[in-house]
């Protein structure tokens, strides 16, 4: 099941490209520092989708092997990344890539690490990297903030048509989410991480918030026919009572260990 999940997104490669809204640029700064990345460093990016991640690590003059799953997800990588003669994307499940002799400074997962058989990703991650290297896990999730009444109001409508929806679900607070450590340390593999977090706010319109949404792995595989109802509900509180546009607050967080 979870091979089947993390392959959807490979359906809406273009769509995901256009609408996803990526990472604050102070997380890269802080990636660099925290994983001592050296000027021209080697980096493997493990699950790069559309290159959201890849693209701001590029700019910095870094070289990149950039491993996806998806066809089109890494066809729409390589064409964004065509003018960078250092990054190289493979299309490949990351669990099944043999790693080249030459080790690398950093591994980095954005918004991918926990698609990765949990058996395989650190151990594989670990033996990409030399001596001193670091491993940088980072991604995005949805927390109180923005919004607030429509987020709250909303849950009607997943109820109604997401089956499983806990009823009278609501966002957590950023100071209410823990690390997401725990894993990494039990491996044995990596020395006690550093971490970083950022709030931020981005604001939607109908259409494209409904975008986003349609790049969702929940919402991907949810019945056709309930998904569009619960597109229509959406839609319908978001004109009728927010003037078709929301704000949608994000913690973003940034985890940087050293090889053990």
């Amino acid at each position: 099941m979870q091979e089947a999940k993390r392959a959807l997104f490979n359906s809406v490669a273009e769509l995901y490209d256009r609408v996803r809204p990526g990472y604050p640029p102070d997380l890269f700064d802080d990636l660099v520092g925290l994983a001592g990345l050296p000027p021209g460093g080697r980096v493997l990016e493990i699950g790069c989708g559309t290159g959201q991640a890849t693209v701001p690590l590029a700019e910095r003059g870094y070289r990149i092997i950039a491993v996806e799953l998806g066809a089109d997800m890494a066809e729409v990588a390589r064409r964004r990344l065509a003018h960078y003669p250092d990054v190289e994307v493979y299309t490949a499940a990351f669990e099944c890539w043999p790693l080249p002799d030459e080790p690398f400074d950093v591994v980095i997962a954005a918004t991918a690490f926990h698609w990765i058989d949990p058996n395989v990703r650190y151990t594989k991650a670990a033996a990409a990297l030399r001596a001193g290297g670091a491993l940088a896990v980072f991604g995005s999730r949805h927390v109180a903030g923005g919004d607030q009444d429509f987020f709250d109001e909303v849950q009607a409508c997943y109820e109604r048509y997401m089956p499983g929806t806990p009823s009278g679900l609501r966002l957590p607070a950023p100071d209410e989410i823990e690390p997401e450590t725990a894993e990494l340390l039990a491996s044995n593999l990596f020395r006690q991480p550093a971490v970083r977090r950022y709030t931020w706010e981005h604001t939607y319109t109908t259409d494209s918030y409904l975008d986003v949404l349609r790049t969702y792995s929940t919402h991907l595989e949810l019945d056709p026919k309930a998904r569009q109802s619960l597109f229509r509900c959406i839609a319908r509180l978001m004109n009728s009572r927010y003037g078709g546009r929301v704000r949608k607050r994000y913690l973003t967080e940034l985890v940087v260990a050293v090889r053990a």
